[in-house]
């Protein structure tokens, strides 16, 4: 697969879904970002993905995360994979702030409804589109559900900023489109407009989210645009949104591009990759969730497998103590919930979101004793695999209850094994791990070894 929507694993807190960019919480002072390969235009996300787009914006963002530095610090840690950043946990300041050099997009939109004032800029008569200013004009807009344009009066006055912070931004802003116009011309490019984002860290104001990307910034060809100022093609995300534009049906825009469309864009965004970083690009060979998994695995982020065990009652968590400790051996992941298939059943799509979608391997020991219905129920919805481990008291317990586990509905795959040591084990061996395997072929080479020494004191003391 060589697009990437949502990623998911039990062992990750997601604490934010955007309409690119999802965010989980490494800790206190760290934040992982995934840039996704979903694509949002006039404030809504489509139902389409472009392949390796996420990879793209995420290789530029970086890219000029470095050439800035000396301009003002930004959140960026390191990149552990083309779609990821680890990042560093700012507040972010609620504003974007747009810098625009010609009169074109939404802004020329605007004015040819007559609009003359943007965000408290005012702009003369008798301009024509894609016209040049005199000098790079700043007009912000709020992060909201749907971003809005606001005067940096109203910024001060609503208390999304303080009067020096702000001027600040503006001045920081201005810096780096001059740069970014500046390295972009050395390669026949325009910087158009484009938006930064900023967030305190320690006190401190730095750069956040993307920067000179075909998501934030307009590209033009400098030639093109000499030649032709009104007929210039962007290099950017402003393609998606002239389709949209030219195929509204009934006053509305789609919400579905056509394949052509699709890979024209994903085509443009890794050309605009190369003219920008002078780098090729290197498509991913790997299925992409199988290359995140290495990765995630490699900066020690998570584990590269996990065991959950899923107890009927709370009342089940001396037997779950018991797999726990058994399964922690083995460096995978563990974690407990609690979730009863009579009481609140409801609940197991939740997990099935999460476990069917995971990017690592994944087992479920079902915790359930009288009347399992748990075993069954996860089986009849999760994609991995499901092992009843029934916490019977005594003998007779398991004699007269034995059959709820056992007996389950049909297409409901779930195993059943009662010893608790046997159980996890099981479980782990499904994960159908190599260093796993690596390990339980060393223990049978024990156990055998074991057993022929065994075999062999017996011998010597029967002669």
């Amino acid at each position: 697969m060589k697009f990437l929507d949502k990623i998911y694993s039990p062992q990750l807190n997601r604490i934010h879904s955007g309409k690119v960019r999802e965010s989980f919480k490494i800790d206190d002072k760290t934040r992982m970002i995934v840039v996704s390969d979903r694509v949002s235009s006039f404030d809504s996300v489509l139902n389409n993905l472009i392949p390796e787009k996420g990879a793209v914006l995420n290789g530029i963002t970086n890219f000029w995360f470095e050439k800035t530095k000396d301009i003002i610090g930004n959140h960026l840690i390191k990149a552990i994979d083309p779609n990821i950043s680890l990042v560093k946990e700012a507040v972010p300041i609620r504003i974007e702030m747009i810098v625009r050099n010609y009169l074109t997009g939404s802004m020329w939109r605007g004015y040819q409804k007559g609009k003359r004032e943007f965000s408290g800029v005012k702009v003369p008569d008798d301009l024509s589109q894609n016209d040049k200013f005199p000098e790079p004009l700043i007009t912000p807009t709020t992060k909201e559900e749907h971003d809005r344009e606001i005067t940096p009066e109203e910024i001060v006055e609503a208390g999304w900023t303080t009067h020096e912070i702000y001027q600040k931004m503006e001045k920081v802003a201005l810096h780096l489109f001059q740069k970014g116009t500046e390295e972009l011309a050395e390669k026949g490019i325009i910087l158009v407009d484009t938006k930064y984002e900023f967030g305190l860290w320690n006190g401190k104001l730095i750069l956040i989210d993307e920067l000179h990307t075909p998501d934030s910034s307009r590209f033009w060809d400098k030639k093109i645009y000499e030649k032709d100022q009104q007929n210039v093609d962007s290099m950017d995300k402003e393609f998606i949104r002239q389709w949209l534009l030219k195929n509204k049906k009934d006053g509305k825009l789609p919400n579905l591009l056509p394949q052509n469309v699709i890979m024209e864009a994903s085509k443009r965004y890794k050309d605009i990759f190369e003219k920008i970083t002078g780098m090729k690009f290197v498509s991913c060979q790997l299925e992409i969730k199988q290359r995140i998994h290495h990765h995630l695995v490699q900066a020690n982020l998570i584990k590269d497998g996990y065991v959950a065990l899923v107890m009927g009652s709370p009342k089940d968590n001396e037997h779950a103590e018991k797999l726990k400790n058994i399964l922690k051996k083995y460096e995978v992941f563990v974690e407990k919930r609690v979730i009863s298939a009579h009481k609140n059943g409801e609940r197991i799509p939740e997990l099935a979101k999460i476990y069917n979608n995971s990017i690592e391997p994944g087992c479920v020991l079902a915790i359930a004793g009288r009347s399992n219905g748990l075993g069954g129920a996860l089986a009849a919805n999760l994609a991995i695999p499901v092992i009843n481990c029934p916490p019977f008291k005594d003998k007779i317990d398991m004699m007269v209850n034995i059959n709820s586990s056992l007996m389950m509905p049909s297409k409901t795959p779930a195993m059943t094994v009662i010893d608790v040591n046997s159980a996890a084990l099981a479980a782990l061996r499904s994960l159908n791990l190599q260093r796993l395997k690596n390990k339980f072929q060393e223990e049978i080479v024990d156990m055998k070894e074991d057993l022929k020494k065994a075999d062999e004191e017996f011998t010597t003391e029967n002669t």
